[in-house]
């Protein structure tokens, strides 16, 4: 079929659908016979290759993303990375996140993941990867909650437990979990508590403090370390960390206990969480 056959409606419709340009579009008809999800496909190929070329710049900027399950007992965190700011802050970028997000938390397997970055990448003309995202999961009673500040550079992920079904349909412990994202995002610690910091990390900071207080006599240095191995723990850990928001009043873990007592339930707890910050190393 000649170009010429190809109707301006077909042509328009598959722009709307591919966002490619429209000689392009019209090539693309013709090579099909006007065949519109043929004429997709050859658009895709085409715009994979152009991904492929895209793929060695850098991808520093970005956004964070989550979705969490209408039953609160599922979330999944996604850091999505582009080339600019600009086009972090892109409508069609950000829709575009929380859909993969969506996506991920549906089981969307990665080729399929593979095939919406490459689409994505020939929409908005610059390298854009799927940083990382992890899905985290209740186990037990309890609920996994989600913050993504402004912005969109950091997400939290967390999931808080409880010993009774009543404790997690309670507006206090909705509170108390919405409080501890905010926290996590603000304040960054690195582990829940001090039992969960490994050993060789504890003895490095312990080592690092004795340095610092050679010369002093055996007494005094026994107290600045434990003193700098305190401090230590209340940058790190999420429950020795004052409450943000009692301005450092009372650590995380005392307001943990004050809404247990409140509900009846000795068994809040912070299980398990996870804080993205874009551009950041994997895991960092």
């Amino acid at each position: 079929m000649h170009m010429t056959g190809i109707t301006a409606e077909a042509v328009r419709r598959l722009r709307e659908r591919t966002s490619a340009g429209m000689m392009d579009c019209k090539r693309a008809l013709t090579e099909t016979g006007g065949d519109l999800e043929a004429a997709i496909d050859v658009l895709r190929k085409k715009g994979a290759a152009g991904a492929a070329r895209k793929a060695g710049r850098s991808a520093n900027e970005g956004l964070i993303a989550c979705r969490i399950d209408a039953s609160s007992r599922s979330g999944v965190l996604v850091e999505v990375n582009c080339e600019t700011d600009f086009v972090a802050r892109n409508e069609t970028f950000t829709a575009f996140c929380d859909e993969l997000a969506g996506a991920i938390l549906s089981g969307t397997g990665e080729s399929e993941l593979e095939e919406r970055r490459t689409d994505q990448v020939t929409r908005m003309g610059e390298n854009i990867r799927i940083g990382r995202h992890t899905r985290m999961d209740v186990s037990g009673i309890g609920l996994v909650a989600a913050y993504i500040h402004t912005g969109g550079k950091i997400g939290v992920l967390v999931e808080v437990g409880a010993g009774r079904k009543d404790t997690v349909r309670h507006e206090s412990f909705a509170r108390l979990v919405k409080d501890i994202t905010l926290q996590i995002a603000a304040a960054n610690p690195l582990h829940v508590g001090r039992n969960d910091v490994p050993d060789p990390v504890v003895e490095r900071e312990k080592g690092i403090a004795e340095e610092q207080a050679r010369g002093k006599p055996p007494r005094a240095v026994s107290r600045i370390v434990e003193g700098k191995l305190e401090k230590f723990f209340q940058a790190v850990c999420l429950l020795d960390q004052g409450f943000v928001r009692r301005n450092g009043e009372i650590t995380i873990g005392e307001h943990l206990a004050e809404v247990g007592r409140e509900l009846g339930d000795p068994e809040i707890r912070v299980r398990n969480f996870l804080r993205y910050q874009v551009g950041e190393e994997a895991g960092g």
